[in-house]
């Protein structure tokens, strides 16, 4: 009798672990070692199931729901992992038509089987731009957002002190948004501007244009002195 008890409990044991997530070792041994915190890790795990259910997008709330953590807290652990480059924001084609947006563990993945375990250090000045970004927009940055900026990183092969320097600009001509940054980035790589020196140049250059064409209009004259000081500035 209790051989047969032994054997039904085995069986709704294995039953149960047969339904589990399956997890890489090496996530959970070294996660430390990609510079993940354990809430991230929580994350990582509950898009890595909400993956397995089908659900390819889901929203802080949903994560939410499952952990201990609040909307917010989510929101910004999302934004947090998308900063350090271990989840990627990706569109799916369905039925032949641009489609949904889906989170991607990609990176994560890459990182944790193809890079020796030392840790990968992040430059300062990569590091510096995502606060930058927000502190000049004056709110978190969406997860859009955040692959934008990754994109231009890895993608564009832009350098962190030109990407800050469109953002300047951006700020000082009134037009704050990522669209009017894309167009000066592509514009300064159009140019082979690849320095802050260069841009500085370019943008001296550019305002005295602006200025003149402003002067026909108008006896005010803007102040440029911001971006120069801005541009210097390491």
């Amino acid at each position: 009798m209790n051989e047969v008890r032994v054997i039904a409990n085995y069986q709704r044991f294995q039953s149960i672990l047969d339904s589990q997530i399956s997890i890489p070792k090496a996530l959970i041994t070294q996660y430390r070692g990609l510079g993940i915190a354990e809430k991230e890790l929580v994350a990582v795990l509950q898009i890595h199931q909400f993956h397995t259910d089908g659900n390819l997008f889901p929203t802080p709330d949903e994560i939410s729901e499952r952990t201990s953590f609040t909307t917010e807290e989510c929101s910004k652990i999302l934004r947090s992992l998308l900063q350090k480059g271990l989840l990627i924001i990706e569109q799916k084609h369905q039925n032949q038509q641009v489609g949904n947006e889906c989170y991607s563990l990609e990176p994560l993945w890459e990182k944790l089987f193809n890079i020796p375990m030392q840790e990968k250090q992040i430059p300062e000045q990569t590091e510096n731009l995502f606060p930058l970004f927000e502190q000049e927009f004056g709110r978190p940055l969406s997860p859009f957002e955040i692959e934008n900026i990754n994109i231009w990183l890895d993608q564009d092969e832009q350098e962190p002190a030109l990407i800050k320097a469109a953002l300047r600009e951006a700020v000082l001509m009134g037009k704050l948004n990522f669209k009017y940054i894309d167009r000066i980035l592509r514009e300064w790589k159009k140019k082979g501007i690849q320095t802050v020196d260069q841009a500085r140049q370019h943008g001296k250059k550019f305002r005295q244009g602006q200025d003149k064409n402003t002067s026909d209009k108008s006896n005010t004259k803007r102040d440029v002195s911001l971006y120069y000081n801005w541009l210097e500035e390491e």
